[in-house]
């Protein structure tokens, strides 16, 4: 049902790659989320969660960085412990914190030089632009619907994105105490569509449509990905899952499993799709006067030009 449009989305939807490690652990770990551009001109779209993370990179590295800078110059006598934990709270560090957090953007351009933010102040959405390409990676681009309201609860729509970090490009220095990008291991990961039945909309304290509520959940990984129908029109943006529940709580049950009693306890949720409405992301377009295209079908595309 949804196998033309998946291939197609696909040729403009991109992994975030971030990988992060906790202070005083050599773990890395690996994360993603999904961005897709909608015009030929490296504008992109995703989630301001998505933005404030990739925004806030460059302030946790340099913290880091300075923080260790100070600790080199301690001397290491039976005074060093206690200088370092002063460091510690001048900089903030504590247990359990992340202290790097480094990002990949693969196969969106040949190279850039600058990436611009603008996040929406209230809803989950926000554009990067991407700067000082000579070329994009990327094919196509989003069509969003022309008709907010041509799809109604009960039709069926898809999401794609990059939920399952399998990527292994990246290493510890235990030398340097730092982590970075590697030539060794895999760099590339999956793309994963999911569907589901549109259930409901969402609305803000006004009564104001803001969101299209599915029946499946968003994965992890797939937040800014796009939220599109089986002809590949552009419907909105995987933004988070909601967990409903059912109230068909087992408390104590004693149920036979492998043919011996036991005491179980299940508390049942339904985990739920929320997803910005297209009629919020195409305003917050127009308010930036930024490039788009919308259509009523793929062979009836209108560029709307900010």
């Amino acid at each position: 049902m949804f196998a033309d449009a998946i291939e197609r989305v696909g040729n403009f939807t991109r992994p975030i790659k971030f990988i992060s490690r906790n202070y005083k652990d050599s773990t890395v770990v690996p994360g993603l989320a999904t961005l897709f551009f909608i015009n030929e001109d490296g504008y992109a779209i995703t989630c301001r969660h998505v933005v404030e993370q990739l925004a806030a990179a460059d302030n946790i590295n340099q913290n880091y960085f300075n923080f260790k800078s100070e600790c080199l110059q301690i001397p290491n006598d039976n005074k060093r412990r206690s200088a370092i934990k002063k460091i510690e709270q001048k900089y903030n560090i504590k247990p359990n914190q992340t202290v790097q957090l480094k990002i990949q953007l693969p196969d969106c351009v040949d190279t850039f030089n600058q990436l611009d933010f603008i996040i929406h102040p209230n809803y989950d959405i926000a554009i990067i632009h991407f700067i000082g390409f000579k070329n994009v990676v990327y094919n196509g681009h989003a069509v969003f619907a022309k008709d907010d309201n041509s799809i109604r609860p009960g039709d069926m729509l898809c999401r794609l994105g990059f939920p399952f970090p399998e990527f292994t490009d990246f290493n510890y220095d235990a030398v340097n105490d730092d982590i970075d990008w590697s030539s060794n291991g895999t760099a590339n990961t999956p793309r994963f569509p999911i569907d589901g039945m549109f259930t409901r909309h969402l609305a803000d304290e006004n009564g104001n449509v803001i969101g299209i509520e599915l029946s499946t959940p968003g994965l992890r990984g797939q937040s800014g990905g796009p939220l599109f129908t089986s002809n590949g029109l552009i419907y909105g943006i995987q933004s988070m899952t909601n967990h409903l529940h059912l109230g068909f709580d087992m408390i104590k049950a004693r149920m036979v499993i492998n043919g011996k009693q036991e005491t179980i306890n299940n508390q049942p949720f339904l985990h739920v799709g929320q997803c910005v409405h297209v009629s919020l992301i195409k305003k917050f377009l127009d308010d930036n006067k930024i490039k788009y295209y919308v259509g009523n079908t793929l062979n009836d595309i209108e560029a709307i030009n900010g």
